[in-house]
């Protein structure tokens, strides 16, 4: 708690998914005074000008950059060119504007995304310049890469304290249920409750089924993140995971289980399946802040689906 103390912290993207499970961590378990959180709504400050990074900074010790435009594969084919410049002007301005501000540490979230198509399962920090990454997702996680470069640069140069975090997948209650531009498991969560709410007798979801993921519950993302900005203080990227993985097949399977739909799954082999396999290498995170997910995806998924029955149904969104 004594890593906190006295210092006012930006969070970008607060109140968001992420975000929100972050600042109640900081002011729960941490006894950080919310008034000493800034979060920036995108209405009132956008990060991709410059003169809203440099509002945005001012006065801030603790930078955590959550924000992102982000969305799942349907999305990401659609809106490429937006994904890369929106995300690489943000992080990339925010970063000098805290650089220039004398901010005392910096907190780049990264993505999965950034690794290769075809990297070595689990993905190790070392392998990510590997390769190019799965085509879908490329602008998006290459923008997010930029940060990485940006951070090693900035410490080289100028000795700013940035460090930079790849979390995997996550999921939990307050995601986004907005099919549009929901990522996986929010997206399986809705379309399996309205199947079951409408007595559908099957369902059909993209790709083959036999994609890997690995999914990480938010509250210990969250977690994650904090012990990282009060622990580490290196150049080298850091995975943020679960370390298991999953087939898309077998977590519809117990998604629809969990929710109770009898129902067939049918899959649509013309769609698009993603990168072929993800599941990250956790120890550098374990070595070297002690971070490891509590959380596992059954209770996980339960929790999402109660809190997507009591809260999100009629605006599917947190």
């Amino acid at each position: 708690m004594s890593f906190w103390t006295g210092k006012k912290t930006l969070l970008t993207g607060g109140a968001g998914f992420l975000g929100s499970f972050l600042t109640e961590k900081l002011i729960g378990s941490r006894g950080v005074d919310p008034a000493d959180i800034r979060i920036p709504r995108s209405r009132e400050l956008d990060l991709r000008r410059w003169d809203s990074c440099v509002e945005a900074v001012s006065n801030a010790d603790v930078v955590i950059h959550l924000a992102a435009r982000v969305g799942g594969i349907g999305f990401n084919r659609r809106y490429p060119g937006m994904l890369f410049y929106d995300n690489a002007l943000m992080g990339i301005q925010l970063m000098e504007a805290a650089r220039q501000e004398g901010v005392a540490k910096f907190v780049a979230i990264g993505t999965v995304c950034a690794y290769p198509k075809y990297a070595p399962v689990p993905f190790r920090e070392e392998n990510l310049w590997a390769g190019y990454p799965e085509e879908t997702n490329a602008p998006y996680g290459i923008a997010k890469k930029m940060l990485l470069v940006q951070a090693q640069a900035y410490r080289s140069q100028y000795g700013f304290n940035a460090i930079y975090l790849l979390p995997v997948n996550l999921y939990g209650p307050r995601d986004n249920f907005d099919l549009e531009d929901s990522h996986v498991i929010p997206a399986l969560i809705r379309k399996i409750v309205e199947a079951k709410q409408t007595r559908q007798t099957h369902i059909t979801l993209w790709g083959t089924g036999n994609a890997t993921r690995e999914f990480l519950y938010v509250e210990d993302a969250a977690e994650g993140i904090l012990l990282a900005t009060e622990k580490y203080e290196e150049s080298e990227p850091v995975n943020i995971g679960s370390g298991s993985e999953i087939s898309i097949r077998d977590l519809a399977g117990l998604i629809s289980r969990l929710a109770g739909f009898s129902g067939e799954i049918l899959w649509d082999a013309t769609k698009p399946d993603g990168q072929p396999r993800r599941m990250l290498d956790t120890g550098r995170a374990q070595e070297k802040f002690g971070f490891n997910a509590k959380i596992d995806l059954g209770e996980g998924l339960k929790r999402t689906i109660e809190w997507y029955l009591s809260t999100a149904r009629g605006s599917h969104r947190g």
